[in-house]
């Protein structure tokens, strides 16, 4: 196993009066092209994740597009929002002001509940979007499966809460192998490093007095997208992506029914579908190398030549 790459730095950044954290990537020393002119690349996380969730993968593709990962409001180090606003909304119209900021559409990549972010953005701003990346993407899918219905308990009004709030009151160590164990088909093949900083991570969680409050209200409003109805639900939106649109799919996802994957190949107009045996919920942790070697040819396929196409421009 390659020794993983340090994380990307990153600062706080304001887009539209909202101030988040964003990692920023480099070309490698070995790139001998103008780094001006890769494609850029956003990568959102899901629930409870953060921008170190795309480190590997950010790394595999550096040297093809210039990768930007946001820390969605109040998860990492970006801090809570204003108006208390965690709902799939906000979340896109976060992530929309970070591309247009940049003047260039992006090939947009999300996981989980980033990724019914980036459909959203993608339906409702296409001219921002060249290409859309969905890992496990958070569709909704109503069919019973234990991790998800668990997760739904802590929103059970007093008594929801305070369960989860006890179940984070375990120590970091608990809390972060209950992670692996249930996002990754082997837990075993996390690097030590990587294992360590998110050790550091989560520590860190205990001191932000939102972190708690973003992941419930974020999960909150998944919930409620899985019962929306009507153009703005995720499905409708979905049949309006009209760029290129690469879905990743884990056989072994605890989280993301992969049954999914066929309904979405119905959905999405032009689309390919991939499924991963031997893969959980977190395709780009888990193998950044496989998954790397997907996303890069569909990328470069899609490629839009570099600066001189700008993001207003409609296509």
């Amino acid at each position: 196993m390659p020794e993983p790459i340090a994380l990307w730095p990153g600062k706080r950044e304001s887009f539209a009066g909202r101030s988040i954290f964003v990692r920023r990537d480099r070309p490698p020393d070995s790139f001998t092209g103008d780094a001006a002119q890769r494609d850029r690349a956003v990568y959102v996380h899901g629930l409870g994740g953060a921008s170190t969730n795309w480190t590997d993968l950010m790394g595999a593709l550096c040297a093809d597009v210039a990768g930007e990962a946001p820390d969605l409001p109040g998860f990492g180090q970006s801090p809570p929002p204003d108006d208390g606003a965690y709902g799939l909304d906000a979340q896109a119209a976060v992530v929309t002001d970070l591309v247009e900021a940049g003047g260039r559409p992006v090939h947009l990549l999300g996981n989980s509940m980033g990724g019914a972010v980036a459909v959203r953005v993608a339906a409702s701003s296409p001219h921002l979007v060249r290409s859309l990346t969905l890992l496990s993407p958070a569709l909704p899918d109503l069919w019973p499966r234990l991790i998800p219905y668990q997760m739904t308990g802590a929103l059970i009004p007093f008594l929801g809460p305070a369960v989860y709030a006890r179940m984070q009151s375990r120590p970091p160590e608990v809390r972060l192998q209950d992670t692996l164990n249930t996002t990754y088909f082997d837990p075993s093949t996390a690097h030590a490093q990587r294992i360590s900083e998110a050790l550091e991570a989560e520590r860190e969680r205990e001191n932000h007095g939102h972190a708690h409050t973003a992941t419930l209200e974020s999960l909150r409003s998944l919930v409620a997208e899985y019962v929306r109805r009507g153009a703005h639900s995720l499905w409708r939106q979905a049949a309006r992506v009209h760029c290129p649109t690469l879905l990743v799919f884990g056989f072994n996802d605890r989280f993301v029914n992969p049954l999914i994957a066929r309904r979405a190949a119905r959905t999405f107009p032009r689309n390919r579908v991939v499924m991963m045996p031997e893969t959980g919920h977190l395709p780009m942790m888990e193998h950044p190398v496989r998954v790397s070697r997907l996303v890069r040819p569909f990328l470069l396929e899609h490629s839009g030549g570099g600066r001189d196409r700008r993001a207003g421009r409609r296509r």
